[in-house]
């Protein structure tokens, strides 16, 4: 029967603390280098929670630049179309503390990003974050409290960006397959839904 671990002491005895160096690795500004890659990414996964404590994880993708670095402790991202649900904003009204884990193609290092966001509109420099035309309405501010980067172990384990490693096409369930599966009333069929998501991907990704 697995033994559940309830507190830190017990999670020390288990694993033990780490260097010195790496406890003391994150930062609570955007150094040169670090503005670098932010600039180079083209993919963030944004983490916030609810003020009940559910938690939330959204991709975030746009071209690299997009991510705008207002000042050593102030970046900014907008808010592009997406399903309506507004799980992320939502919780960052409930929540401001958000986390940010930034990626770079081919790149096995991670930038992490803890802060505080808030939702802004009518900012000055929302019109350099139009891409294919659009402004966006939104963006959110994120000040950055915690700034660190994460080795490359998880990538090297997953061979993420080994080609050799993708599993072939249709191995995986499609958009449509996992609909159908979740949502058993859904009649629509999987090679439709597929097709009209492909469409909404491209028609409106701006």
């Amino acid at each position: 029967m697995a033994r559940v671990i309830s507190s830190a002491d017990e999670l020390r005895e288990i694993v033990p603390p780490p260097t010195q160096i790496v406890a003391d690795k994150a930062i609570d500004h955007i150094d040169d280098a670090s503005r670098r890659f932010l600039e180079a990414s083209p993919f963030f996964l944004l983490a916030t929670s609810a003020d009940d404590g559910s938690c939330d994880v959204s991709p975030r993708g746009d071209p690299p630049g997009s991510v705008l670095v207002l000042d050593r402790s102030t970046l900014a991202f907008g808010d592009r179309k997406g399903n309506r649900r507004l799980d992320s904003l939502r919780n960052i009204l409930a929540n401001p503390q958000v986390g940010m884990l930034f990626l770079v193609p081919g790149s096995g290092d991670t930038l992490r990003v803890n802060g505080t966001g808030r939702i802004v509109a009518d900012a000055d420099y929302l019109p350099e974050m139009a891409r294919g035309g659009v402004v966006p309405h939104l963006a959110i501010e994120v000040v950055v409290d915690e700034l660190f980067l994460h080795c490359s172990k998880a990538f090297g384990r997953s061979a993420l960006w080994d080609p050799a490693s993708w599993p072939a096409k249709g191995e995986v369930p499609s958009a449509g397959e996992i609909v159908r599966s979740q949502h058993p009333a859904v009649t629509v069929p999987a090679a439709e839904i597929d097709a009209a998501l492909e469409e909404s991907a491209v028609v409106n990704r701006y």
